[in-house]
């Protein structure tokens, strides 16, 4: 099982690899509005705002709107700014970007290591989800980057903010963040290359076991968590939920007409009589398989199937979307 699943992970990251990663923009101010979502008032008061609180703390606060980053993570994307921009004192490491791009419906608060300790990724969090995405749902931009803004420096300046959860909400606030939405999903792009490969295997597998006498049900069971999750990737939550719908009835109603087949039958009874099987240009043997093309084996310490790998990411601060 294990191979494959290492095969998941590294085709993952190849795809994403093929995104070109989008431009840093130069930054031209404390606000850099190139999506152009701000009205010049709004842009002139955070401005302000944002040069009083490094007058009075050092701190380096900047704000930055780009239409969209492509198939690139925004985490990534606020990285790369961050690392180009040098926001923050010199040894102090205290800068704070604060990051929206409306086409993708993403945002974030990167937070420089000096301040991590004040402005702390769960604080982060709550200032995304509580104060900046009810705005941005409503289309209220100027009010959503300002209340962000605000937060931020009351945080970082030891004052009460308002964008602390209440008992009521912060059960299902966690569930939220921690749960996949259809608006979290990739670009279009990315999710077919992706859903070509997701597909392209796990529907090989279910080819298998339904033109497969002796493995079929073990394959159909073996399977369903796969088909109940790989898809979110592609289809979101609710589109994966009736892709398994199809998978979990679709696959018995195939098997029952395939095993119908003469050629199903011949293949059956040579199993059972020879050991060996040929399905479709396939050489089946009751303990594995050959062929000029190919070759699969059905005992089940074979060594294929799926297993997962992981990856990490450093800095802090904290994503969300709307």
């Amino acid at each position: 099982m294990k191979p494959i699943r290492l095969l998941f992970a590294a085709g993952a990251v190849a795809l994403a690899t093929l995104a070109p990663a989008a431009e840093v923009p130069y930054l031209s101010g404390r606000v850099v509005d190139n999506a152009e979502i701000l009205k010049p008032e709004t842009r002139s008061a955070l401005t302000n705002t944002l040069k009083a609180h490094e007058d009075k703390t050092t701190d380096q606060i900047a704000v930055l709107t780009v239409h969209s980053i492509g198939g690139q993570s925004i985490e990534e994307f606020a990285t790369g700014v961050m690392d180009k921009w040098k926001l923050g004192q010199k040894g102090k490491d205290n800068g704070v970007l604060i990051i929206v791009v409306p086409d993708d419906r993403k945002m974030r608060i990167e937070v420089g290591y000096g301040l991590e300790g004040t402005l702390t990724d769960v604080q982060s969090s709550r200032i995304i989800r509580n104060l900046m995405t009810p705005a941005f749902k409503n289309g209220d931009y100027d009010g959503g980057v300002r209340a962000g803004v605000d937060a931020v420096i009351a945080t970082l300046e030891g004052k009460a903010t308002p964008a602390a959860d209440d008992s009521t909400t912060t059960a299902s606030s966690t569930t939220k963040v921690n749960f996949i939405e259809d608006k979290d999903l990739p670009p279009w792009p990315t999710r077919i290359l992706i859903g070509a490969f997701v597909f392209g295997i796990i529907g090989l597998f279910t080819w298998i076991g339904i033109m497969t006498p002796q493995m079929g049900w073990f394959l159909y069971f073996f399977l369903i968590p796969f088909w109940a999750m790989f898809p979110i990737i592609v289809l979101g939550v609710r589109g994966a939920l009736m892709l398994l719908g199809v998978y979990l009835v679709g696959y018995p109603i195939a098997k029952f007409f395939v095993s119908r087949q003469p050629w199903y039958q011949k293949a059956k009874t040579d199993l059972k009589t020879t050991g060996r099987a040929n399905i479709g240009g396939w050489m089946v043997s009751s303990s594995g398989s050959s062929g000029s093309s190919s070759s699969w084996s059905s005992s089940s310490d074979s060594g294929g199937g799926f297993s997962g790998g992981g990856g990490s990411s450093g800095g802090g601060g904290s994503s969300g979307s709307w």
